[in-house]
């Protein structure tokens, strides 16, 4: 009896984190869903970049903070001709004047198929002069792509003394036939 009961509480757990590990990804989903919306909603002009772009990531939720040293990390998707093809993470680590934290949006489109290739395969960093233009009615009018990126920020909550992107890095983990993540993300 007592085996039974182990083997249930198993079954029962592993059911469990099944579901939870589903509805992260279905939250991460969701917002950013959101945040895609928001960043139209904040400029209408921003059509066109989702439109003609080879494919983009969406951060919904990018945590940076700082006092000399800092970091930045945020969870997001990636799409392509506007369907879901894998989870990224960006990771930023920076020194010098800066202070402060916030959290912010933020979108990477891709101008050719090729640089969408080098992001999937781990051969993209963001360089320090790639800047990030920040979301505004009619900003994406007058932005153009940087070594195949275009970046896109729109502030939540917070105050940073510092807004650079450069060095940020991004881990590509694909999704399986099935919609899954792979496990496989060294990428």
């Amino acid at each position: 009896m007592k085996k039974h009961i182990k083997y249930i509480t198993l079954a029962v757990l592993s059911v469990t984190a099944g579901l939870s590990v589903a509805q992260a990804a279905e939250d991460l989903r969701k917002e950013c869903e959101d945040a895609i919306a928001h960043f139209k909603n904040v400029d209408s002009t921003l059509g066109t970049f989702f439109n003609n772009s080879a494919g983009y990531a969406v951060f919904p939720n990018v945590a940076k903070g700082g006092l000399v040293v800092g970091g930045a990390h945020g969870d997001g998707l990636v799409y392509q001709k506007g369907n879901v093809i894998g989870k990224a993470t960006m990771s930023q680590a920076s020194i010098g004047a800066q202070v402060g934290g916030q959290t912010f949006a933020e979108l990477v489109f891709f101008e050719t198929p090729a640089a969408l290739e080098d992001f999937k395969a781990g051969k993209f960093e963001m360089s320090a002069d790639v800047s990030a233009i920040a979301a505004g009615e009619g900003a994406s009018k007058s932005a153009d792509y940087r070594r195949g990126v275009a970046v896109f920020t729109l502030p939540k909550k917070g105050l940073m003394a510092q807004a650079a992107i450069g060095g940020q890095k991004f881990k590509f983990a694909p999704l399986e036939p099935t919609g899954r993540q792979q496990q496989n993300s060294d990428h």
